[in-house]
C-alpha cells in the first residue's frame, strides 16, 4: 500500500520532466478549453485529438467547452482529476472506448463517479457514453454531438457517438452540418484483394512521411478472403 500510495507522485515528478523536454505539457490530467467552461468532456486516447480541434471551433464561437485529458489512468488521482476541472463547469461527459456487459457503467465513468463522491464535488449532469467500437471512426461531429447532448432535454446514460444504434436506440443525434477547418489533404482509395493497391498505399505514405516533412497516417482494411476481396486504404 505504501509503494502504491507513492506511485502518483512519482509519476507527477516525471511528467514535469517529460514536459520541460518535450515542450508539451503532461499530468495525470490536463484541462483545455475555456477557463469558465460550462460543459466538459472527459476522455482519454487517441480522441481528444480529435475533441481538441472542437474546442477551438466551438469557443470560437462563443460557447464555453473544455477537454479533460487523462494521461494516468492507474494509480486514479481523484484529486488531481478534480483540480483540474474549472469551478465553473456544471455538465460532464466521460467517454469509455469498451462496453462492459454486465456493468452499470463503463470503467472512467465509474471512476469518475467515486472520484466526485471522494472529492465531495457533484456536478448538474453527469453522463457516461460509448465511442469507436467496432473500430467506428469518431469525427468532430460526433464531438460536438456530446456537447450538444448535454444541454438536451431528454438525454441518457451509456448513450453512444459514431455508431448508429438502431436496436435499443441510445446514439446520441448527430449534427451533420458541423465540420473544422483543417488543412490536410484525406484520401480514400478501394482496390480488389492482390491488385497491389493496399501496397503501393503503403509505399506512398512513407514516402510523404519521409520525403515532404508532413505529418502522414494510413488505415488499411481488407476481408478475410485476401485475394479478390474488397480492400480500402
Amino acid at each position: 500500500n505504501l509503494h502504491n500510495d507513492h506511485v502518483v507522485d512519482v509519476a507527477c515528478k516525471y511528467f514535469e520532466k517529460v514536459s520541460e523536454l518535450t515542450g508539451r505539457h503532461y499530468a495525470p490530467f490536463t484541462y483545455y478549453g475555456a477557463s469558465d467552461a460550462t460543459k466538459v468532456i472527459v476522455a482519454m486516447g487517441s480522441v481528444t485529438e480529435t475533441a481538441l480541434e472542437v474546442v477551438d471551433a466551438l469557443n470560437a464561437k462563443g460557447e464555453k467547452v473544455g477537454l479533460v485529458k487523462v494521461h494516468l489512468y492507474r494509480p486514479f488521482s481523484a484529486k488531481h482529476l478534480m483540480d483540474v476541472i474549472p469551478a465553473s463547469v456544471k455538465k460532464v461527459a466521460v467517454l469509455d472506448r469498451t462496453k462492459e456487459p454486465g456493468s452499470i457503467g463503463e470503467p472512467l465513468y465509474l471512476d469518475f463517479l467515486a472520484a466526485c463522491d471522494q472529492t465531495g464535488r457533484h456536478f448538474d449532469v453527469v453522463l457516461g457514453g460509448r465511442y469507436g467500437l467496432g473500430s467506428k471512426d469518431t469525427q468532430p461531429k460526433h464531438v460536438k454531438s456530446v456537447y450538444d447532448f448535454l444541454d438536451a432535454e431528454k438525454n441518457w446514460n451509456r448513450f453512444t457517438v459514431g455508431i448508429k444504434d438502431d436496436v435499443t436506440n441510445l446514439s446520441v443525434p448527430v449534427d451533420e452540418s458541423f465540420h473544422v477547418k483543417a488543412d490536410y489533404t484525406s484520401c480514400l482509395f478501394y482496390g480488389l484483394g492482390s491488385d497491389g493497391t493496399v501496397s503501393a498505399n503503403k509505399s506512398s505514405i512513407k514516402i510523404i512521411g519521409d520525403a515532404t516533412g508532413q505529418y502522414a497516417q494510413a488505415y488499411f482494411a481488407y476481408d478475410s478472403r485476401k485475394a479478390g476481396g474488397v480492400t480500402r486504404s
